[in-house]
């Protein structure tokens, strides 16, 4: 299914976080103002071509009927392969002490929560995100905006089964912290250092049971508030952060 963006700033934001475009289409009775003028200048900028089409093209192209005169068709996202992440993640421990970061998510759902994830996981230097090609958000435009167009940088990997990807990072010596509200276990007391794939669950059930059974220990982060719980993407760039600390 082709992914296209509609409206003149989201193509404009598609953009400046250097999603991958085929190109840009404009309606050929289209009046120009400043945000078309920035639309053009970027689309040459990131040498994404520029199409006039009839108007009733696009009308027929767009699903939600606010294309202002503006689309743009994305290129499918390149996922990344787990042998990749994983050699990636051994080749950065080589070189940094021996920590390395790699996140599982298990069946997050929002494209956004996906995004802000793997802006967190660039900033602090993890090697890759592992994510379920079945009932999982994707890569979508969402993601490009919320992760800043941090999803460029950061390798992800969809794959079929998720205990079998935590299966091979304990070969390859990491230790498997599953996030859950359900455990006594402090991300402060955790022992967090070295190579650590972290798992984070779906938004309204957290982490599935096989998922919990394959998991070497739990984390949870203290909570002194009225609020429930954090947002999946909250909590994983504080579980992150606390990697990060440990291994500075």
């Amino acid at each position: 299914m082709t992914n296209y963006i509609e409206g003149k700033r989201p193509v404009i934001e598609a953009l400046r976080t250097n999603m991958p475009l085929k190109c840009v289409l404009m309606a050929d009775n289209l009046k120009k103002d400043g945000l078309v003028e920035d639309i053009e200048r970027k689309a040459h900028k990131y040498n994404v071509p520029v199409k006039q089409v009839p108007r009733k093209k696009l009308d027929g192209l767009s699903e939600r009927g606010s294309h202002q005169g503006v689309m743009a068709e994305a290129r499918p996202f390149q996922y990344a392969n787990v042998s990749d992440v994983v050699r990636a993640a051994n080749d950065y421990a080589d070189q940094h002490e021996g920590r390395a970061l790699v996140v599982i998510l298990d069946h997050i759902t929002d494209a956004g929560n996906l995004g802000a994830i793997a802006r967190s996981a660039n900033a602090v230097g993890a090697s890759g995100l592992i994510v379920p090609n079945k009932r999982a958000a994707g890569v979508t435009a969402a993601t490009y905006k919320s992760s800043a167009g941090a999803i460029s940088h950061v390798p992800c990997a969809q794959v079929s089964n998720l205990v079998s990807v935590i299966e091979r990072c304990k070969k390859e010596g990491f230790w498997v912290a599953g996030a859950s509200e359900q455990t006594d276990g402090c991300l402060w007391d955790a022992n967090l250092k070295g190579k650590i794939a972290l798992v984070m669950g779906n938004e309204q059930e957290g982490l599935s049971q096989l998922v919990k059974e394959n998991c070497d220990f739990f984390i949870a982060l203290p909570q002194l508030g009225q609020v429930e719980s954090l947002n999946v993407a909250q909590a994983s760039t504080a579980c992150m952060y606390e990697w990060l600390r440990q291994n500075w």
